[in-house]
């Protein structure tokens, strides 16, 4: 179930759901273009299978220096091409999940959040609809993922070329 505060993202991209499922499954793919804009990512590992494993590594300069997050989770739902539901908690360079304490929160906080893509079949184009569960619709994470859907589609429009 989502809340009003989640990010929720709708966009029809001029590409088959095929292609657009395998940005999002296949790890050169996404790493291509997953993450904020200036936001480069060296690892993408993804067993893309209930109960597989993911893990994230993402770099960015920042006016303070260049900054590396991380990020792990499990495969909860995957409906090719049209449905796919991972968990995502922020990690440590070796793919440990941050604890709430760790993350400056209260203890006992919630730390994993959980990410939903739905791809619609328009014959030939694709519906998407990205919901990240747990993370505040006007948060820099959201602005983050309208940045990385901007490259997915541009990412598209390379590959249909």
């Amino acid at each position: 179930m989502t809340g009003i505060d989640d990010v929720r993202i709708e966009r029809t991209f001029d590409a088959p759901i095929e292609m657009v499922w395998s940005l999002w499954t296949d790890p050169e793919h996404f790493a291509s273009w997953y993450g904020p804009r200036g936001a480069r990512i060296p690892t993408a590992e993804m067993d893309v299978r209930v109960g597989g494993r993911r893990r994230i590594a993402m770099e960015m300069a920042t006016p303070d220096g260049p900054m590396s997050m991380f990020f792990v989770g499990e495969y909860r739902d995957v409906s090719p091409p049209t449905r796919l539901v991972y968990t995502e908690s922020m990690a440590d360079a070796e793919g440990n999940a941050l604890t709430a304490e760790q993350m400056g929160l209260p203890a006992g906080a919630t730390t994993e959040t959980s990410v939903v893509v739905e791809l619609c079949d328009l014959g030939g184009r694709t519906r998407m609809t990205v919901t990240h569960v747990g993370v505040p619709d006007d948060s820099p994470g959201a602005q983050g993922w309208v940045m990385a859907i901007d490259a997915l589609d541009a990412r598209l429009a390379r590959l249909r070329d």
